[in-house]
């Protein structure tokens, strides 16, 4: 193959490797980002892609407060 060849066709880019004009990060970027979370925000992407679940920050935290409250007032007892 000659690349001044006119009938040279360009080979396809890898589907894992960013394309110009083409939106979206490449899979490998995206995998990488995953590893990088903390266990908390595993478990909220996991959650989030299992069921679509993804809570509202002031909602986030009233379930923070829930949880905290709870082992206090089982401590008390």
């Amino acid at each position: 193959m000659c690349p001044t060849d006119p009938d040279t066709r360009r080979r396809a880019a890898p589907a894992d490797r960013p394309q110009p004009g083409r939106p979206g990060r490449a899979r490998h970027e995206v995998r990488l980002a995953e590893t990088l979370l903390t266990p908390a925000e595993q478990a909220r992407a996991a959650l989030e892609k299992w069921n679509g679940y993804a809570p509202a920050a002031a909602e986030e935290q009233d379930l923070d407060s829930e949880l905290d409250r709870r082992p206090a007032r089982a401590a008390a007892r």
